[in-house]
């Protein structure tokens, strides 16, 4: 063992990943790899005069999470927006808004993220009269934890031209008065868009999300240095969560520019895959910008690779598409934002291309599409290893389940989102799906059991981007009622599901995803051992170090 160890980790409880060796006491790094994994008196003797040696106290010590379905750049800018997570009834509502008016006088746009759909109680939905009561004079747009939704006051909806409505892409919908004026709801990205651009980074946060192309008009570089700003504290925040590694789920170019500038100036602290978004207004030759993107942009720290597309919305605005009514709305199953044989051409011909397709699918006829979308690609461009993915998948068919394992379709869901979980309500989504589909809502169980490829991810902002309050969720899931299956992860399926799960999403877990020798040195140091932990107590447990291609991105100084 004759190379000398930049850093090494020792006196740990290192859950490897590696089937090889599951468990160990130490590793040592050099190089931005893992040089070896072994005992603590065999890592030790790989030390030298210039090595940091790193006392894990008997914690766990995990290869770096890889948070595999989020939106780093809406997220980032999040992080300055008032959070309304847990706030409940009018009254705290309308505490919340002004102190936050309050202290920041100088916003053209108030933004709450986080508002729950029943934040006024049940039976009472939220209109632009209620937020105008609240904050008269100053546009106010408050958005959904899912961010499929939002609620804008007069002021906002005049500003923004949506008062009187506006024609929408499918699937899109601004809500209409009695008055035959906009009633304040806002339904999917087209409709809240513009509201969202009359804040302080002029929505360019939402461009990869809403259009999926570049900011317009161009920003200028006062303008950058602010988005650069927004990514740096964003990466940042999840470094301080033990993230190594992030997969967008929104994206353009210019997300892919600011990312390689911070790469250039030292400061990029996560590894980074950007998709292309397709939306329904492209044409299928826009494929070749995304072929362009995969082309550009291929290294170990910045990638793409990926188009995304979605094919519905949510259950909580009746936008997910259902084979069957709502259970609360007879007559209403939602409609597809592409027409289904256009949709299976786009994924054709991106898999054609050799594109990795992620389609957020929500509802059970929306799953239901993109596997058909899938089966048909395969059909047509013959067989491969394409990992195409199936983004949330909150219900299903029973006849759909084994699909993903027999086409080779890995299941992205996020444990924070089922009713119940993670301090969401239960009403309205449980009405919305109905009881006689429970069993197949949010299905991990069934998913697991007929072998699919499972990955987790929180989906930030929509649910806070700490991966150890994901893997809680995970493993302690209540059932709705006592027909339901048992939808509860172990603890090492949870942690395989933010570590390995997500690096072979991103076809590299021959480098990702595991604590081995040879394998890049992504690593995340905890200050409690997990095995000896409740679950419950997961949320408080934390990050210590965390450390991304051999360079620390994350330390408590406290905790050394």
């Amino acid at each position: 063992m004759g190379e000398t160890a930049d850093i090494i980790i020792t006196n740990g409880i290192l859950l490897t990943m590696d089937p090889s060796r599951p468990r160990a006491e130490a590793l040592a790094v050099s190089g931005g790899r893992i040089i070896a994994v072994g005992d603590a008196e065999e890592i030790a003797g790989l030390a030298g005069p210039r090595t940091r040696t790193v006392d894990a106290r008997g914690a766990t010590v995990l290869p770096g999470f890889n948070e595999a379905h989020i939106h780093i750049f809406p997220g980032s800018v999040a992080l300055d927006q008032l959070s309304l997570a847990g706030v409940s009834g009018e009254a705290e509502l309308r505490a919340r808004v002004r102190d936050f008016d309050t202290e920041h006088p100088g916003l053209d746009l108030l933004v709450g993220k986080a508002c729950d759909y029943t934040i006024l109680g049940e039976g009472r939905a939220l209109d632009r009269h209620v937020l105008d009561a609240i904050l008269p004079d100053r546009p106010l747009l408050l958005v959904a934890p899912d961010h499929h939704t939002a609620w804008a006051n007069t002021a906002a909806l005049k500003a923004a031209g949506l008062l009187e409505g506006r024609a929408l892409p499918p699937g899109n919908e601004i809500v209409m008065g009695e008055d035959g004026l906009a009633a304040g709801e806002l339904r999917e990205p087209a409709a809240f868009g513009p509201v969202e651009a009359m804040g302080p980074t002029g929505g360019r946060e939402g461009a990869g999300l809403g259009t999926g192309a570049d900011p317009v008009p161009a920003p200028d570089a006062a303008q950058r240095e602010t988005d650069l700003a927004a990514l740096r504290k964003g990466l940042a925040h999840l470094a301080a969560h033990g993230i190594t590694s992030f997969q967008n789920m929104d994206g353009n170019a210019y997300q892919l520019e600011l990312l390689s500038e911070l790469e250039r100036r030292g400061e990029l602290t996560c590894r980074a895959r950007v998709p292309f978004h397709f939306v329904p207004e492209m044409e299928i030759e826009a494929l070749e910008q995304a072929s362009g993107m995969a082309a550009r942009y291929a290294s170990p720290r910045i990638a793409s690779g990926t188009v995304k597309l979605f094919i519905d919305g949510v259950l909580d605005g009746w936008t997910a598409l259902m084979a069957e009514d709502y259970a609360d709305r007879p007559g209403w199953r939602g409609e597809p934002r592409f027409e289904e044989a256009r949709f299976h051409a786009i994924i054709a011909e991106a898999d054609r291309r050799g594109l990795q397709v992620a389609v957020h699918a929500i509802g059970d006829r929306a799953v239901n599409m993109v596997l058909d979308g899938f089966e048909k690609a395969r059909a047509a461009n013959g067989p491969r290893d394409s990992r195409h993915r199936v983004e949330h998948i909150e219900v299903a068919l029973v006849s759909d389940i084994p699909r993903f394992a027999e086409l080779g379709v890995i299941a992205s869901v996020q444990p924070p989102h089922p009713p119940g979980q993670a301090g969401l309500p239960l009403e309205p989504t449980l009405s919305r799906i109905g009881k006689a589909r429970w069993p197949l809502a949010y299905p991990w169980a069934a998913l697991r059991a007929a072998g699919a490829e499972m990955l987790f991810a929180s989906d930030w902002p929509v649910s806070p981007v700490d991966p150890l309050a994901g893997v809680a969720a995970a493993m302690t899931r209540e059932k709705w009622d006592d027909d339901q299956p048992d939808n509860r992860q172990t603890l090492l399926q949870a942690l395989e599901g933010y570590t390995l799960a997500g690096a072979k999403a991103e076809f590299r877990e021959h480098e990702k995803g595991r604590l081995a020798p040879g394998f890049l040195a992504d690593i995340v140091v905890l200050d409690d051992d997990l095995e000896a932990a409740d679950a419950e107590e997961f949320p408080e447990i934390r990050p210590v170090l965390t450390i991304c291609d051999g360079a620390v991105t994350y330390v408590d100084e406290e905790a050394f």
